[in-house]
């Protein structure tokens, strides 16, 4: 349970600094009134992470929150629909030291998400692929799994809030 409040944490103070750059600020008049309350689906997971649908799901709801160009509702209240699937998390081998043991790895995680309009059935994005990556050494005690896996997740909602909310 502390890891993934720590993850959403990390990706919410993330979020946060960047948002006072204007980064994720986006003009309410580029919002379709159509569109503007949003549910989203708690992701299924495709993969062998416990819980990690549900904690992507979380942690895009909590940037759309913090974004607040978008209000996110109960899916009765919902102008539009965010659902799809994590279907990859893959730890890769990046480095290797001198006696060929494996000293860096790459969390890498996939997701896929359908973005749709609930009065038309109108798909703003279909099948939409979102990767992110992170890497951690280990016995580097600035890094870890968990802190990999928070940079992985921290691009995919980045790119899922550019997508959502700054593409139109």
């Amino acid at each position: 349970m502390t890891r993934i409040f720590s993850l959403a944490t990390i990706v919410i103070l993330l979020l946060n600094s960047l948002s006072g750059c204007g980064v994720y600020s986006a003009s309410s008049g580029r919002v379709d009134e159509n569109i503007k309350r949003v549910y989203v689906a708690y992701l299924e997971n495709m993969t062998a992470e416990p819980n990690l649908g549900v904690d992507i799901s979380d942690i895009i709801i909590r940037a759309i929150q913090i974004d607040n160009t978008l209000q996110v509702v109960d899916e009765g209240d919902a102008d539009s629909v965010i659902s799809g699937k994590v279907m990859r998390y893959k730890l890769r081998e990046v480095t290797t030291n001198e006696n060929l043991t494996v000293n860096e790895y790459q969390v890498q995680i996939a997701v896929v998400l359908d973005f749709t309009v609930r009065s038309t059935g109108e798909a703003l994005f279909k099948k939409q692929r979102f990767t992110g990556t992170g890497n951690y050494v280990l016995g580097d005690s600035e890094t870890d799994e968990d802190s990999a896996r928070g940079e992985a997740v921290e691009e995919i909602v980045r790119d899922i809030l550019a997508q959502v909310v700054e593409d139109w």
